[in-house]
């Protein structure tokens, strides 16, 4: 088969639609057999099986891997990915229905969330400068305490690697969610509103479903901290790459 042919019959964006919603409807059936597993959680195997699918194609018809999900996949990929700006701000809703914490609590939320980023991000540069990472990648991973949605513009505009970023952002929810009641433990993170702004910073939309498990309150300051730590990545990251030199 030529590479026209595979544009003809895969290029349009009905082939990265249903091979996203079928990878992940796998996901969410193997989350669910497995009573939660949390190597099975949906975002996950979807990420996963996808790649799999695009790299066994690419193998099977003898053509790059980049170049086949650049014209199959990603026509509805990108499609798919509009909708996600529009879900993350549906996250406000949640946030709006207990505004009574936020007025009370409004000055320890964000200096805990900025205090929280600022850490994260140096722990972060350390570790790729331990690594020996360069700056491209330094500046794909610096991102990942946003929602893939912020994340994947903020990483593209400081010079960083978009796909980078988004496996960042899920495989770092995916550990959240694995992780979360043994760190909560560790750290004694007994109080509903430490809860919800630690599991919502840190795991995103899938740290915050966790957050709504333990409850109300936890899920509403989850649904907070995720979309406030978004926006303080995006005030703050392209700041912190600036001063630090590695922003292109």
């Amino acid at each position: 088969m030529t590479e026209q042919s595979i544009i003809e019959y895969l290029g349009t964006p009905i082939f990265g639609i249903c091979l996203s919603i079928i990878v992940y409807l796998i996901g969410e059936w193997l989350f669910r057999v497995t009573n939660g597993f949390f190597l099975f959680q949906p975002l996950f195997v979807g990420m996963v099986l996808g790649i799999f699918v695009l790299w066994l194609m690419a193998h099977s018809l003898k053509v790059d891997v980049a170049w086949l999900y650049r014209h199959t996949y990603k026509p509805g990929g990108d499609l798919l990915f509009w909708f996600l700006t529009p879900a993350t701000i549906a996250f406000a809703v949640p946030l709006y229905k207990r505004n009574d914490l936020i007025k009370r609590f409004w000055l320890e939320i964000i200096l805990s969330l900025t205090i929280g980023l600022l850490i994260a991000l140096y722990c972060i540069y350390l570790i790729c400068k331990l690594f020996g990472i360069h700056d491209a990648g330094i500046a794909s991973l610096l991102p990942q305490a946003a929602t893939t949605a912020i994340a994947m513009p903020i990483a593209e505009a400081i010079g960083g690697n978009p796909a980078i970023t988004a496996m960042a952002c899920i495989v770092n929810a995916v550990i959240i969610y694995a992780l979360a009641t043994f760190l909560l433990k560790a750290f004694r993170l007994n109080e509903p509103i430490s809860q919800g702004l630690s599991l919502g910073s840190a795991g995103h939309a899938v740290g915050s479903a966790k957050a709504i498990q333990l409850g109300s309150i936890p899920g509403s300051m989850a649904s907070v901290a995720f979309v406030l730590i978004s926006i303080v990545v995006d005030l703050v990251v392209p700041l912190f790459t600036n001063l630090l030199g590695i922003s292109q």
